[in-house]
């Protein structure tokens, strides 16, 4: 929206809310369109990762059928990556268990 466009609406908004209930109103629509803006940048990142996900998924077949074998260095890179994050659930989950033994010692 252009300069004239708010300041049209902003007179409006005066003459149909009154001096007294503008600043509420424009208190409530700011925090409306904050929220809206977190919602669509959710599931923007949402989105995104679930393709991240799909294209490593895709990845990991095209490797599997080739056998790990002279893969492509996309494949290989995915492969890593995958991997890599297999290998720091593993962690996690073996120092959680961890923990949690020594807790019931």
């Amino acid at each position: 929206m252009g300069m004239w466009e708010l300041v049209v609406i902003l007179i409006v908004g005066l003459v149909v809310l009154g001096p007294e209930r503008l600043p509420v109103a424009i208190r409530t629509v700011s925090r409306w369109i904050r929220t809206v803006k977190s919602v669509a940048n959710s599931v923007k990142a949402e989105v995104n990762e679930e393709l991240r996900v799909h294209e490593l998924h895709a990845n990991l077949k095209k490797a599997e059928q080739q056998n790990m074998n002279d893969l492509a260095p996309e494949l290989q890179e995915s492969v890593d990556e995958l991997k890599k994050a297999a290998e720091s659930v593993r962690h996690s989950y073996q120092s959680d268990s961890t923990k949690q033994t020594s807790k019931k010692d």
